[in-house]
């Protein structure tokens, strides 16, 4: 018997459903000219679960065409084709559907077709289980350019071409959403453990344990719409505090009190601008206390208040990790707010003890461990956490090992710096707190509304770290999170001493100046072991000298400017934060971004935007003094230092010594900032 394609079809509301043998899938409209899709094998499709989406805007309408061999459903401008096909690669059981994307029918994306038989959309089945290894499989042009999926330490900013695992690890932040130079974003929504291949041939998206695929679909005239569009159903930052746009202190670690207060005062007597000075970890006693270590920290109310007076905030660092020697132990066991592992002993980590994590996923843990943080640290006046360790880290990245609240790690793992960030937010949001902001080590989709400051991990202290912290940064803010820093300096080394090393410093600082948040960090060399004692916050060693005095005089006179300049600068970097906070979009910014109808701005990998009127251009290589540029067509261009114009299209080798970062102004922008001469 014929099965009629009218029978394969039907509309219910706006969505628009297919049904074959065991598997359905859903289209819906889900924001501006966007769709989402859905698809299971299961007996019955999960509505419950969102994921990265907020829920769908009211306002979404879709118009719903069932022909006799295809089926059609549009949102705006974007457009999904559904047709039967009779190509054996399209075919699961007698039938199958391919799905298509279009915009002004124009191809955007569609479906894998092949005649090895070979799935679009796969299931196969986890034994034992009622999850899937989930794979979607789609057309590539190699000829596409591809970019954001968050934070991967490597130098490619187009990633094309590039193989990325979709699971978190320090310095790893995995946020599935992709810009394409075709005029689309493509979201994977789904936080299981996977990997995605942005092949020639194919892209394939994979998620090793998951009940059902789903992902999401925008279409826009650049960018900027695309960003805007992602931004406005997964969530934007909220507006960032003046005090938190300046210059912040840190260093592994100031190990107690009268140290801190000392760089403090020294940066004040220096005449010098800080906005922002941190407590690094083992400051406490023991690993899920989150509590003062009062042996080495006194009296923290007194610090913070003359840190106050100074007009500093203190960031005091959290783990999620959790000791047996811990207050909370016993209690977080018995509530069931650790995480566990199903096999062998409860343990995630050896560092400094054999340690677990907070669960994140579970309501009542994000309570606990806010209202925890609450007495100890926000009622004693702080109002800035370091949430490090969110990703979380293991020891072993066995990801199947360990099972939360919420699921299995390999199904949901990539939650958990969201509901890390969400903790504190809220927490803080109910404590009065107007605008939240944390810094956190990891994100995933929908992060940045919950006040997540990203930074990128313990990264080396090297130029090619640099170069991948700038690749880093730009696909972030595309992936829909635009506060993002780097350790400025790298975090694992550096001798301050080491006039390699203090060039190294300098380039970052420039670098620094014009991303999001300015933060000095890192543990330098030589190190010192047990500063402070066998015990408590005295058992964990710290890093050289790390304040800007500590690279001799002429780094300090250059970064002094830096820091000036910064101070200066603080009403453009209001402007850029209300962009992100009110449309999604990321404070620094490619070229093509700004620009996307300049060719050549696609394919220029060492400059950058803040926001849209300053395009920086900085040095990234030792021993560098120039470097190429390029000013993209539609502007004329104004170099700061100098006062040179330039016509946009013009291509130049631009001087830059030591004391100098290239920096162009758009001539028809209103700048009124100055520039003192870096």
């Amino acid at each position: 018997m014929n099965t009629s394609l009218n029978d394969l079809f039907r509309a219910e509301s706006s969505r628009l459903i297919y049904h074959y043998d065991c598997e359905e899938v859903w289209i819906e409209p889900w924001g501006r000219d966007s769709l989402r899709v859905r698809a299971t094998v299961r007996s019955a499709m999960e509505d419950t679960k969102d994921w990265a989406l907020l829920e769908a805007p009211k306002d979404g309408w879709a118009g719903i065409v069932i022909l006799r061999d295809d089926a059609w459903i549009t949102n705006g401008a974007l457009t999904a084709h559904i047709e039967k096909s009779g190509r054996i690669s399209f075919m699961r059981n007698g039938e199958n559907v391919l799905v298509e994307f279009l915009r002004n029918r124009r191809d955007l994306t569609k479906e894998y077709c092949s005649a090895l038989d070979i799935d679009a959309r796969e299931f196969k089945a986890n034994i034992a289980s009622d999850d899937y290894q989930i794979t979607a499989r789609f057309e590539s042009d190699p000829d596409e350019k591809l970019y954001g999926m968050g934070q991967y330490q490597q130098p490619y900013l187009n990633i094309k071409g590039c193989e990325l695992e979709l699971a978190h690890r320090n310095s790893q932040a995995s946020v599935p959403f992709v810009v394409s130079s075709k005029g689309y974003g493509f979201l994977w929504n789904n936080p299981a453990v996977g990997s995605v291949a942005f092949g020639r041939n194919v892209t394939r998206w994979t998620a090793l344990s998951s009940k059902q695929l789903d992902y999401w679909v925008t279409a826009g005239d650049t960018p900027d719409d695309i960003v805007s569009h992602y931004a406005s159903v997964t969530g934007t930052v909220p507006m960032m505090p003046d005090w938190a746009m300046g210059f912040w202190q840190c260093k592994l670690r100031y190990w107690n009190q009268q140290q801190l207060l000392s760089v403090a005062r020294e940066y004040k007597r220096r005449g010098l601008p800080l906005d922002v000075i941190v407590v690094d970890f083992f400051h406490w006693p023991h690993q899920g206390d989150w509590d003062w270590d009062y042996d080495f920290w006194p009296d923290p109310e007194s610090m913070i208040r003359e840190l106050d007076d100074m007009g500093v905030k203190l960031m005091v660092s959290i783990w999620p990790t959790v000791e047996p020697d811990s207050v909370n132990y016993q209690e977080l066991l018995k509530k069931g707010y650790l995480i566990r592992t199903d096999r062998g002993m409860r343990v995630a980590m050896d560092f400094q003890s054999l340690i677990t994590h907070f669960d994140a996923t579970n309501p009542g843990a994000r309570r606990f461990i806010w209202e925890t943080a609450k007495k100890n640290y926000f009622d004693k006046g702080v109002s800035l956490f370091w949430l490090d360790e969110a990703e979380p880290e293991y020891k072993v990245y066995d990801f199947e090992l360990y099972r939360y609240h919420e699921g299995p790690n390999a199904q949901i793992g990539n939650l958990y710096p969201r509901y890390y960030a969400q903790a504190f937010y809220e927490g803080m949001r109910e404590a009065g707190v107007e605008d939240p902001i944390n810094l956190l080590r990891c994100a995933w989709a929908g992060s940045q509304r919950y006040g997540a400051l990203v930074w990128s991990g313990d990264i080396h202290s090297s130029f090619a770290a640099l170069r991948n912290q700038f690749a880093a940064g730009l696909n972030m803010g595309l992936a829909g999170i635009p506060w993002w820093t780097t350790d400025i300096g790298g975090f694992h080394g550096g001798d301050p001493t080491d006039p390699a090393f203090r060039e190294l410093v300098i380039r970052w600082f420039q670098y620094g100046l014009l991303c999001p948040v300015m933060r000095l960090h890192g543990d330098r060399e030589p190190q010192t072991d047990h500063p402070g004692g066998l015990t408590g916050g005295g058992k964990c060693g710290t890093g050289a000298d790390n304040e800007i005095w500590s690279f001799g005089e002429e780094a300090e006179g250059i970064i002094t400017k830096l820091l000036v300049q910064r101070e200066r600068m603080k009403p453009y970097i209001r402007e850029v934060m209300r962009e992100a906070h009110e449309l999604g979009r990321p404070v620094i910014r490619t070229l093509f971004y700004e620009f996307p109808a300049d060719p050549a701005c696609w394919e220029i990998e060492h400059e950058f935007m803040m926001g849209g009127k300053l395009l920086a251009a900085p040095v990234m290589h030792a021993g560098a003094d120039t470097v190429e540029v390029y000013l993209p067509k539609g502007a004329d261009w104004i170099d700061l230092r100098t006062g040179t114009r330039y016509h946009g299209g013009t291509r130049f080798t631009a001087e830059a010594p030591i004391t100098s970062i290239p920096v162009y102004v758009r001539a028809d922008a209103e700048w009124t900032y100055g520039w003192i001469g870096i």
